[in-house]
């Protein structure tokens, strides 16, 4: 089993995660904001990883520490489970279609964090959840986990059909990128590392 195990505390938060790269889907979500919680769950449930978080965070100021640093923790813990990445497929991509939505994400487990995300415009708000987040989560995951990733939505008109099929594309390119291939042997690059 892959799995990555990390904690993380801080004056603003305290974040436990741990990822299986090999589970089946199972998620215990708890990070005080109901709507991220949601987005979690679709994220483990599409990558068929086994995922538990629990954030106890300062939402009394808002949700961005909580989200940025449940990013970071997330991602660092991704990284953790790939231990050498000896044999995974290395690339992932996904279009999502969800109703009027259509959401492209395409990664690399790199080594060499980069972000480019264009969702277009959001409502400032879906429930509690502060949609300027989306991107803070993404870059803080990315750059943690050392992944070059690329989220676009290509159409849509709602917001929570926008925000929910990047998460659950997310976990399908991440699902495809980590699945390990017979035909690879050691690392997925001609550098011999990554």
């Amino acid at each position: 089993m892959r799995i990555g195990k990390i904690n993380r505390a801080t004056n603003e938060t305290r974040v436990d995660v741990e990822l299986n790269l090999d589970g089946g889907g199972s998620a215990q979500i708890d990070t005080g904001v109901g709507f991220f919680n949601h987005m979690l769950n679709l994220f483990a449930a599409h990558g068929q990883f086994d995922l538990n978080v629990t954030c106890a965070g300062d939402l009394e100021v808002d949700g961005h520490h909580s989200i940025e640093d449940i990013g970071i923790t997330l991602g660092a813990a991704l990284k953790e489970a790939l231990g050498d990445k000896r044999g995974i497929t290395r690339y992932g991509t996904f279009f999502l279609p969800m109703d009027e939505t259509l959401a492209l994400v395409s990664l690399d487990i790199s080594g060499r964090p980069f972000l480019v995300c264009d969702v277009g415009d959001l409502a400032p708000m879906i429930g509690a959840f502060d949609t300027e987040l989306v991107e803070e989560f993404l870059r803080a995951f990315a750059f943690n986990a050392g992944l070059t990733l690329h989220v676009k939505i290509i159409h849509g008109k709602n917001s929570h059909h926008k925000v929910e099929a990047i998460f659950k594309a997310l976990g399908h390119a991440l699902r495809a990128a980590v699945t390990l291939d017979d035909k690879i042997k050691g690392v997925p690059s001609t550098k011999g590392v990554i």
